[in-house]
């Protein structure tokens, strides 16, 4: 079955182009020129991914992706003017999965590529495994991409690259994980990505727990290693029998 892919930009040549492009390859592609419209769009044709210009009119890319991910949880690609390295970091910060520079041309195949491997890591979250991984008070459903903490879903959805490194720390509790090894969990072919990029996941992944739980610490950071998931703080929940 052919993926979806949303284009919000306000220019209509790059609209055009990647349209062209994109449904060369196979893809089906809905196109929307402004953040207000493609938020009424995609809340009513959920893409499987949505490549986003920060730069908009009536409504920024930024804000566009805040409310995305508090309405589903589909990968996001940033496709942003913008050349500052804070500019990429905020942009990670706020959910998005990937970005590119349009500045001085951006290369269409790149994009592409990008975004299949955007697509290749949800569908391998997705179909690993149909179990849930359940520790202490986490619950992961890789298929649907969801997670619980203390028996509620997150207030705003982890992305699919923030779910794929919350499922590589909780699978090992205890065991540190190291930059490098979840940068290729969370990027794979990608080798532009910096080790500190991993650093602002974290940072948003844990200020998401903390909307269910102001105490959450299960995310220890191991300085000069990297980062596990704490074992001493993990529970099971009381049989009926021992209630």
């Amino acid at each position: 079955m052919s993926k979806t892919i949303a284009l919000v930009d306000d220019d209509r040549n790059i609209l055009t182009s990647l349209s062209i492009a994109l449904e060369r390859e196979g893809f089906k592609v809905q196109t929307y020129i402004d953040g207000e419209s493609a938020l009424v769009g995609l809340s009513r044709n959920p893409p499987d991914l949505a490549v986003v210009d920060i730069k908009m009119p009536r409504m920024d890319g930024e804000e566009l992706l805040k409310r995305i991910k508090k309405k589903m949880s589909i990968p996001i690609i940033f496709l942003t003017s913008k050349d500052e390295e804070v500019d990429e970091l905020l942009g990670l910060k706020l959910g998005a999965d990937d970005f590119i520079k349009k500045s001085g041309g951006f290369s269409i195949k790149v994009l592409v590529e990008r975004i299949r491997v955007q697509l290749r890591k949800k569908s391998t979250s997705q179909d690993e495994t149909k179990n849930l991984i359940v520790h202490g008070k986490l619950k992961l459903d890789p298929s649907q991409l969801e997670c619980q903490w203390n028996g509620k879903n997150l207030p705003e959805k982890l992305t699919t690259t923030e779910f794929l490194i919350v499922k590589e720390l909780a699978q090992r509790p205890g065991v540190i994980k190291e930059r490098a090894h979840l940068m290729d969990i969370a990027y794979k072919e990608n080798t532009d990505i910096e080790d500190r990029t991993i650093d602002s996941h974290i940072k948003r992944i844990r200020k998401k727990f903390k909307k269910v739980d102001e105490k959450f610490s299960s995310i220890e950071t191991r300085y000069g290693s990297g980062y596990r998931w704490n074992v001493c703080l993990l529970y099971t929940s009381p049989s009926p029998r021992d209630s």
